[in-house]
């Protein structure tokens, strides 16, 4: 059975006066904006794969550490809810 390989990022959020921005700390030019927590998550990891699908192709190292997922795979997920 073969499993998927993927990189848990971290994904640093701040409010801005148009919405947000995310970044991921430790991979330089990750920095994108969304008007919602979600598109700018969203905006983010494209430009994450931009970046690596970038490094692949000049034979450079990606940087980040890997885990294997399998079925039976955990993780946590932490996100801001906000409840008025």
């Amino acid at each position: 059975m073969s499993h998927a390989r993927t990189t848990i990022l971290p994904v640093v959020l701040e409010a801005t006066d148009d919405g947000y921005l995310a970044s991921v700390p430790g991979l330089q030019g990750t920095l994108a904006e969304g008007d919602t927590i979600e598109e700018a998550i969203f905006n983010c990891i494209d430009v994450v794969k931009m970046i690596l699908a970038y490094r692949v192709e000049r034979g450079e190292a990606v940087g980040l550490g890997e885990i294997e997922f399998s079925p039976d795979t955990r993780m946590t997920i932490t996100f801001p809810l906000g409840v008025d």
